[in-house]
């Protein structure tokens, strides 16, 4: 069995003393740093008790003089964090810190951030570097449990850099030692099993070759026996199995090494400790997604111990418990997305739900009658009604029509008990299953309710109210559609439904909030609904009226009601039919024109002032986007938004000044839609605006605000055409250095090179100045495209949205010239043909991509002519195929974009 053959014993005269030799080490090191001749490295301990001062100068001195070391001397800096972190004599206090400070060192959440320590480690000098990692491993074995726990840690850190460079082939030997040697104490298994776990969170499963990986899944296992390890030593076990798996591929394949693993896992799940149950059953929800496929003969036992666990175990476990079949649902719904795709290839579909069902149901029903007193208080909430409901309804996804029979008795036998308890648990039962089955199986259910359930919303206990109102917002949102036939709202029953639910409005925040999501998706379901919709219509001014007076109540704040109204308010305009509603969106512009305005003069004393202030003008300028987007879509009513015009850009300007980064991006898009609402005219605004359009254009740290400020651009140029030149050369400026910054967030890339596409197309042959700086960006990032890790899901995400605002630019730009200097792109054709033939062999591209390829093909085919004869020529058989592949698609305006290009280049073929 691979994975359980003991690793070699590494004997070294190093690890036979280790407080003796740790004691060696940091004397070592001390004269090291003397060498250095850096007197801060023997003041560490106190900088590092200092900045821990409740004394503000105090800690504020110390912080200056911890970034003044690390400035003036990295190595010796992070050689003196490892020593406070390995002396059992200092203060736990400094060495805390200390491991602190040396793992915020190493890593970060921002990507250029991250990227910035890697290499800051990678340049230092390899002799520290072993010295610092030599200390730590010793850490390891510190009679202080927060130390070990740090510098395990702080070993993964540098691991995750190491160790994809074989720069440490030597680490997992060496905790493996720790783990093979008898004569450890159980604190030093415990540290290595906690820091086995952390590399392998850390880690890819590609940086390990399969024996060190057979010697980890040996040490954690045996980690895990009841008979020879502490509950310590066996909960770090667990925990680090977990971080494991993914690594376990092999060892999964094989049935005996399978087996054992299992096995362990399975009596784990019984353990005295709750602790190690817990993290026994999370590994158990790993592996039902990991190795779904190898499941099967185990799924009798796992449903005894699971069923057990939620039915007598402490909470914390039974959730993990409902969690493992949350996730086997997931697992299955994704299969059978499968099986509908036709795919020869898709793995099995094992349908373990189906197969429990009967016994599944009426377990998860059961936990819906175990809620808490105050959950509806707590959108964070998570307890075992909760989690049960949620199962319930993944369940009904998976299994559809079958669901409902095994549900329905325990609604029917609940729904009027006198117990709170029942009634809200029998709603919840029946609002978890209404995603999944048939409308046929589910319609005479739900239109047999309706009624009961406007009632049920006035009952007297607020559980049974929230869950109500979720449950009328559910079947608004999913069994609410009159364009495709079918809605439980008809001319009958609407005043009731529009009556309540403006009644109940007025209930409590965390009721209210849900009552705003039903009007919400009431409203949505008229979207599509032609002369449907005029049903909602002589409601609308009491819905707009009442989401107002929400929107103002003293307690909006809980329970994000406040946003939840204006949001609501937002779909109801959206979705409004224009001709018959012109009038009344036309009166609530003012409305919030006014409200922004007000905001303006609120008192702001404190940085909380500062931010409810933001949050509301944020909320206002949504709907202000909303009004102009929804007035601007016909000739007839875009006056309305001309005439306001004036006075929304004076407001929003006014907000911009308060400098919110979310009133920013709120604003922006506002902006964006009065500059199309707006078209040429909106030309006046440019020279105030272009100030606050460049900061945005500038905003690295908040990228959000920078992609939307780069959108904004693109509504510019379609709005101003060629009266947009005199800004574009501090735009092509802010934009071409945004793609050099190292810093920005990648995903703000794209969006630029479709912008210089839009600027192109804006200014026509004016473009040919920023050429060559467009063209090789543009270049270097097809290249990059080339060289993405198609394994990687959020780096297939990135390189399709990269080659479609690649593609988007060219043809912005073989549009813009090719009036009058179209031969400008000649030089540029192979490059960009190749990389759209690279783009069109890669079958996991997206829609998206493949239309914008296809339509560059004919920009280009069209603005170059017979000049491209002889290329097409030469990439003739892999055009026809491609153009052959999409005229057979089923979107039509794919098709349309194909026959289109396939005209534009036989149009060059023949001349």
């Amino acid at each position: 069995m691979g994975f359980v053959s003991p690793c070699p014993r590494i004997r070294t005269s190093a690890l036979r003393n280790p407080r003796f030799l740790l004691q060696r080490q940091a004397e070592s090191v001390v004269v090291f740093l003397l060498k250095f001749g850096d007197k801060m490295a023997m003041e560490i301990t106190q900088f590092l008790l200092s900045a821990q001062s409740p004394d503000a100068n105090i800690r504020s001195e110390a912080e200056g003089n911890l970034r003044q070391f690390q400035e003036q001397n990295l190595p010796a800096f992070f050689l003196s964090l490892s020593v406070e972190l390995s002396n059992d004599g200092k203060p736990p206090e400094s060495r805390r810190l200390a491991g602190i400070v040396l793992k915020n060192s190493l890593d970060a959440k921002e990507a250029p951030r991250k990227e910035q320590l890697v290499q800051q480690w990678v340049a230092m000098d390899a002799s520290v570097k072993l010295q610092i990692k030599d200390l730590l491993l010793r850490t390891l074995g510190s009679s202080v449990s927060e130390a070990r726990h740090t510098s395990s840690q702080v070993i993964a850190k540098i691991a995750s850099i190491e160790i994809p460079r074989k720069e440490w082939p030597e680490l997992i030997a060496a905790l493996l030692n720790n783990m093979t040697q008898q004569d450890r104490p159980a604190t030093l298994k415990q540290a290595t099993l906690e820091t086995l776990g952390y590399v392998c969170e850390e880690i890819s499963d590609q940086d390990l070759v399969q024996d060190e990986v057979n010697s980890i899944l040996t040490a954690v296992v045996q980690g895990m026996n009841l008979a020879e390890h502490s509950p310590e030593v066996r909960l770090a076990a667990t925990r680090a199995l977990y971080n494991a798996l993914d690594f376990a591929q092999t060892n999964f394949e094989n049935e005996m090494e399978r087996n054992y693993i299992m096995k362990v896992l399975c009596e784990t799940t019984m353990s005295k400790e709750a602790e190690i149950r817990q993290a026994a059953f999370e590994c158990l929800v790993s592996i039902s997604s990991t190795y779904y496929d190898v499941l099967e003969p185990y799924m009798q036992t796992l449903f005894e111990l699971t069923s057990n666990a939620v039915n007598r175990d402490e909470e914390a476990i039974a959730l993990q418990a409902i969690e493992f079949w949350s996730s086997i649902c997931d697992e299955e719904i994704e299969l059978q997305e499968y099986e509908t795709s036709e795919n020869d290839d898709a793995p099995q579909n094992f349908n373990f739900i189906d197969k429990a069902l009967s016994s599944l149901v009426p377990m998860l029903l059961e936990t819906l009658l175990k809620q808490e007193e105050d959950q509806d208080q707590d959108d964070g909430v998570w307890n075992l009604s909760m989690a049960g409901g949620t199962c319930l309804g993944l369940v009904s996804k998976t299994v559809g029509d079958a669901v409902v029979p095994l549900v329905m008795p325990f609604v029917q036998e609940n729904i009027q008990k006198a117990d709170w308890r029942s009634r809200e648990a029998a709603t919840f039962a029946f609002g978890s299953i209404l995603e999944g089955p048939t409308i046929d199986k589910l319609s005479p259910l739900v239109n047999a309710a309706m009624d009961f359930l406007l009632n049920a919303i006035k009952d007297q206990n607020s559980h049974v109210k929230d869950t109500t109102a979720w449950t009328i917002s559910r079947i608004f949102e999913l069994l609410h559609a009159p364009a495709g036939g079918f809605s439980v709202v008809s001319s009958a029953n609407i005043q009731l439904v529009v009556g309540t639910l403006l009644e109940s409005i007025k209930d409590a925040p965390n009721v209210a909030e849900k009552v705003c999501g039903a009007i919400y998706y009431l409203a949505q379901g008229y979207e599509d609904a032609g002369t449907n919709s005029s049903i909602l219509f002589p409601y609308l001014p009491d819905m707009i009226s009442s989401l107002l007076l929400t929107a103002d109540r003293k307690d909006s704040n809980d329970s994000k009601l406040r946003a939840s109204a204006y949001e609501t308010l937002n779909e109801v305009v959206r979705c409004a039919n224009l001709a018959e509603a012109t009038h009344i969106i036309a009166q609530l512009l003012p409305v919030i024109m006014t409200r922004l305005g007000q905001t303006l003069e609120l008192q702001i004393v404190s940085s909380d002032d500062r931010e409810k202030q933001g949050d509301l003008q944020a909320l206002l300028c949504g709907v202000l986007q909303v009004i102009i987007q929804k007035l601007s879509a016909s000739d007839n009513t875009k006056p309305i938004i001309l005439q306001a015009a004036d006075q929304m850009m004076v407001l929003f300007l006014q907000v911009f000044a308060c400098r919110s980064s979310t009133v920013h991006e709120e604003a922006m898009l506002a902006i964006g839609a009065l500059a199309y609402g707006t078209g040429p005219e909106f030309g006046k605004y440019m020279p105030q605006f272009y100030v606050y359009l460049e900061m945005g254009l500038q905003n690295f740290e908040e990228y959000q605000v920078c992609a939307i400020s780069v959108g904004v651009v693109g509504d510019i140029c379609r709005a101003l055409d060629d009266k947009v030149l005199p800004y574009c050369d501090g735009i092509m400026a802010h934009l071409l250095k945004d793609l050099s910054n190292g810093m920005l967030n990648r995903s703000v890339k794209p969006p630029i090179f479709s912008c210089f596409g839009d600027i192109a197309l804006a200014i026509g042959d004016q473009f040919e100045k920023y050429l060559p700086y467009a063209i090789p960006m543009m270049q270097a990032a097809s290249e990059l495209c080339a060289q993405m890790d198609n394994y990687d899901e959020e780096m297939m995400d990135y390189g399709n949205q990269l080659r479609r605002g690649i593609f988007e630019a060219y043809s912005g730009i073989l549009q813009g010239f090719k009036s009058s200097k179209a031969d400008l792109m000649l030089p540029h054709a192979p490059h960009l043909l190749q990389f759209i033939e690279v783009v069109c062999k890669d079958s996991q591209r997206e829609d998206g991509v493949t239309k914008a390829a296809v339509a560059v093909m004919g920009d280009l085919a069209d603005a170059l002519g017979p000049k491209m004869k002889i290329l097409v020529k030469e990439s003739c058989s892999f055009y026809a195929e491609f153009l052959g592949e999409c005229l057979e698609s089923g979107d039509d305006q794919l098709k349309e974009t194909a026959t289109w290009t396939q005209g534009m280049i036989g149009r060059v073929l023949v001349s």
